[in-house]
């Protein structure tokens, strides 16, 4: 069976597509972002089998006992 192609849309319908696609992605704040980015690697380092180089873990921010 063959597989159907994509529709192709040319001329002014294919850049109103692509600036309403461009326009819907940037209206994202970038603070939203961020948190999505977070609560991904969160995620992702949470997995034991996770192939690859892991990710260092930051010190946490309370203060040293031994000092």
């Amino acid at each position: 069976m063959e597989s159907q192609l994509p529709e192709c849309h040319e001329g002014p319908e294919a850049f109103s597509r692509f600036d309403q696609g461009i326009r819907q992605v940037l209206s994202v704040p970038r603070s939203t972002l961020e948190r999505r980015e977070r609560a991904y690697r969160k995620k992702v380092d949470a997995n034991p089998k996770r192939r690859g180089p892991k990710r260092k873990v930051k010190p946490s921010a309370s203060p040293d006992p031994a000092a």
